[in-house]
């Protein structure tokens, strides 16, 4: 064994390289990005061929993943919280199909959206497709819980769900890991068409076959070293507390030992444990970060006559990030490493960096659109959401991955002209076709500006699955090659970009403009990067 010092992200990255993996697959997302960056950097990846490139969307690489699987190798699919909607469809179907070799879902939530639209909680999806969910208290756990998730999936022929949040992803802890890695898996490629092609007499089997383990999931649950319940030798106490995941974390920071406590970290919820620590005190306090998932399911188990504290009741704070001081604050302790905020820290709002290509598209667009009364900018998912932001202004919607194009093509349907589009390369390519498709299909009257900076920036420089395809990717989805635009979005040429911006607006149909142009950061790292080379 040796020790290192490893982000969240870092720690469930090395704990799935030793567990044996053959791919990782993935979509850019904060906070679960440094999960596939490490991998890909990774000698072992190298050395094993280990697959780890950035799929589409997460659907696509939920479903590769389980393709993986399938072929009898561990895999792992990382994503944000939001990401695990888009593959919803493969993640809760591949609950009825099974698995064959390990694989694992690993999940990070936003609390607080840090960089995200909501705050769900992933520990639902989990639970509504009736599949263990293991969520780590500390970096160290991570690590050891991922090859644990693996040894469970394979016994139980079930995709595992890991949960963690930003906190957990992005803070850094010692972690003991081992020297060598464990071998890949050899288990033969699935041969069970009855378990894998989903009609609907296989599927009802299979899903029966699932309702079925839930008694078994519960008891491993139960069993689970990481599921852990310390009652205090002195008597009945008042107040019993449940923590999960990092919540276990906050608390520990504060009790000395004093208080009965259930620490939760595999799930099903353990509920004998759950009965245990409500025998033995008068109250329950439930810290989870996230959703009162816990909180809500524990009432309808210890009954309305036994007092449970939590988000539901105000003790802890509905929304947001759980801190060790709303914890401390709920314990009624109070916290002496609290700090007042300073007064003289300036606000920086975070804004487009200077020299990037979507501050042109943003000042050519704002320019055009005051000579139309009515004219709205439907906006995506990526840096250029900022162009709502001052000094631009520019942007009337921004909704979720793709949207943009969809909600254009109905605002155009109801009457608004003119409807202007603006999406980002990576963005066009997780979710923008589709809505693309069904505007041509529909004869929609809207412009789209796919605003192409050659990466995924918004989430560090990533690859972008449709980088220099853009014009062949609208063809093939029907837009006339002569409403197809390219422009170079600098101030120079602004007189040019305005003028087409113009002209696609008038012309009444489905038309595409594309400023291209290399994202600033990812054109000066390459520099630096030839420079450093040259040296």
């Amino acid at each position: 064994m040796r020790k290192t010092l490893l982000l969240g992200d870092e720690a469930i990255a090395l704990g799935a390289l030793h567990a044996g993996i053959k791919g990782v697959y993935a979509y850019p997302g904060t906070p679960s990005t440094e999960i596939t960056e490490y991998i890909q950097k990774s000698p072992l990846s190298a050395e094993r061929k280990i697959h780890c490139t950035w799929c589409t969307n997460e659907k696509t690489a939920m479903e590769a993943a389980l393709g993986m699987s399938y072929a009898g190798m561990r895999s792992i699919v990382c994503m944000k919280h939001v990401g695990l909607n888009v593959a919803a469809d493969a993640f809760v179907n591949s609950a009825i199909t099974g698995v064959n070799g390990g694989l694992i879902v690993i999940v990070a939530d936003d609390p607080s959206m840090h960089s995200s639209q909501n705050e769900q909680d992933s520990r639902f999806y989990g639970k509504f497709a009736l599949i263990p969910i293991l969520e780590p208290s500390s970096q160290q756990e991570a690590y050891e819980m991922i090859q644990k998730a693996f040894e469970i999936s394979e016994e139980e022929k079930l995709p595992i769900l890991l949960r963690i949040t930003t906190r957990m992803a992005h803070s850094r802890a010692v972690v003991s890991v081992k020297d060598e890695a464990a071998p890949q898996n050899s288990l033969p490629c699935a041969n069970d068409p009855a378990s894998w092609v989903l009609l609907p007499a296989n599927a009802r089997r299979s899903y029966e076959k699932l309702t079925s383990k839930q008694n078994h999931l519960k008891d491993l649950s139960l069993q689970s070293p990481f599921n852990q319940l310390y009652i205090q030798a002195n008597g009945k106490s008042d107040t019993g507390i449940i923590a999960c995941g990092i919540g276990y974390n906050y608390v520990k920071e504060y009790d000395n030992n004093e208080s009965s406590i259930l620490k939760i970290s595999q799930y099903p919820i353990p509920e004998t444990m759950v009965c245990q620590l409500a025998d033995n005190c008068k109250k329950i306090l439930v810290v989870e970060d996230g959703q009162p998932f816990v909180e809500e399911q524990i009432r309808g188990l210890l009954g309305k006559d036994f007092e449970i504290k939590g988000r539901l009741t105000g003790d802890l704070p509905r929304t947001g990030e759980l801190t060790p001081d709303n914890v401390a604050a709920a314990l009624k302790i109070k916290s002496s490493q609290f700090y007042a905020t300073a007064n003289n820290v300036v606000s920086r709002p975070p804004a487009l960096c200077r020299g990037c290509g979507h501050r042109d598209v943003y000042i050519a667009l704002n320019k055009v659109a005051k000579e139309y009364p009515n004219a709205r900018i439907f906006s995506d998912i990526g840096c250029y959401t900022l162009g709502a932001l001052p000094p631009f202004c520019a942007i009337d919607t921004c909704v979720d991955m793709g949207a943009s194009i969809t909600m254009a093509k109905g605002a155009a349907d109801a009457g608004v002209f003119p409807a202007i589009s603006v999406i980002g390369d990576s963005t066009f390519t997780h979710s923008g076709m589709t809505g693309l498709l069904d505007a041509v299909n529909d004869k929609a009257n809207i412009t789209v500006v796919i605003s192409d900076n050659l990466t995924t920036a918004m989430t560090g420089g990533q690859d972008s699955a449709g980088t220099y395809k853009y014009e062949a990717i609208c063809r093939g989805l029907g837009i006339l090659p002569e409403h197809i635009r390219v422009v170079v979005p600098l101030p120079q040429n602004m007189e040019e970009i305005t003028r087409i911006i113009r002209e696609e607006i008038e012309y009444n149909g489905v038309s595409v403009i594309i400023p291209r142009r290399e994202c600033i950061q990812t054109l000066n790292r390459k520099l630096k990067q030839k420079s450093s080379n040259k040296q």
